[in-house]
């Protein structure tokens, strides 16, 4: 969800890069480009670089001296991708690739949708990991996604942030119609009010799953948290709206032991705010950046 006061902005440089079925994603970079200190950060649903997690890790980055590049999932840097496909909570492929493109180990921060398909590349990777990142760190990440799921479609949580991310999911999906007619039923798109809908019309079957159980199943990082053997810090809070607390604590009950489970009280879905009202951004990157340089 946006910040009703965001922290500034920092200024960016945007590479495109050529993916390899054909399609591409923009990747916006900050700091020195010969930095010795390299940060990947992936969005969650809908984010990018305006984000406000993105633009409070910018620019603690740049304090720091780090180069931050912020990868963009497919459609989400301000133009349509090419491709069909869009991008999905299990998308640990695009992950792959991405981080192979820096070459030397990197740091990963993921935030909601990015931290859950982050999660799920190192788990898949295991040591192998190890060779393309140094430490990672997951924020609010959605471990058990059909408990996030009905979540958000119930109640508030669906007039509040389900709404919201249909507003923007829903115009994409119609716009990429234009493009390859055939993909999903548009009247049906239209109706969708729920992402098990949206999930089950569009989501889902764009990316190989039988239906929304299916991927919400698949795509879920909770199963791969024990087969991680880089030292990852999973953040999420009690009472993120997006996530139940007993879902939570169940999904992570057999992480590996390199895996640090902080479950604070408070901070919402990627909020983490400090002080009073409206509150200061500046908890998450200190408390990411003291994990990511233990």
């Amino acid at each position: 969800m946006p910040s009703l006061f965001p922290p500034p902005r920092v200024a960016l440089r945007r590479e495109r890069w050529d993916a390899p079925d054909g399609d591409f994603i923009d990747v916006d970079f900050c700091g020195e480009p010969g930095a010795r200190t390299q940060l990947v950060l992936f969005h969650g649903l809908e984010g990018g670089s305006a984000s406000h997690y993105a633009r409070s890790m910018a620019g603690h980055a740049v304090q720091r001296g780090w180069r931050l590049a912020i990868a963009h999932f497919r459609g989400c840097s301000g133009e349509l991708n090419r491709s069909a496909r869009a991008y999905h909570s299990g998308d640990s492929e695009e992950i792959d690739w991405v981080l192979k493109r820096f070459g030397a180990p990197v740091y990963a921060v993921g935030v909601s949708l990015g931290g859950n398909a982050l999660l799920k590349w190192l788990g898949e990777r295991g040591e192998t990991a190890r060779a393309r990142v140094r430490r990672a760190a997951a924020v609010s990440a959605p471990l058990n996604l059909a408990a996030a799921g009905n979540a958000l479609d119930r109640g508030l949580n669906r007039f509040v942030y389900t709404r919201h991310f249909l507003a923007s999911l829903k115009p994409k999906s119609l716009a990429k119609l234009a493009l390859f007619p055939d993909l999903y039923d548009k009247e049906k798109l239209r109706a969708a009010r729920t992402f098990r809908e949206f999930d089950n019309l569009v989501t889902a079957p764009l990316h190989g799953f039988r239906d929304t159980d299916d991927y919400w199943s698949r795509a879920s990082s909770g199963p791969y948290l024990e087969g991680i053997r880089v030292p990852t810090l999973v953040l999420n809070a009690r009472n993120d709206p997006f996530l139940p607390e007993q879902a939570l604590l169940a999904a992570a009950q057999k992480a590996a032991p390199c895996v640090v489970l902080e479950f604070p009280p408070t901070g919402g879905h990627a909020g983490f705010l400090a002080g009073p009202f409206p509150g200061r951004h500046s908890w998450l990157p200190q408390r990411l950046f003291e994990f990511l340089t233990q």
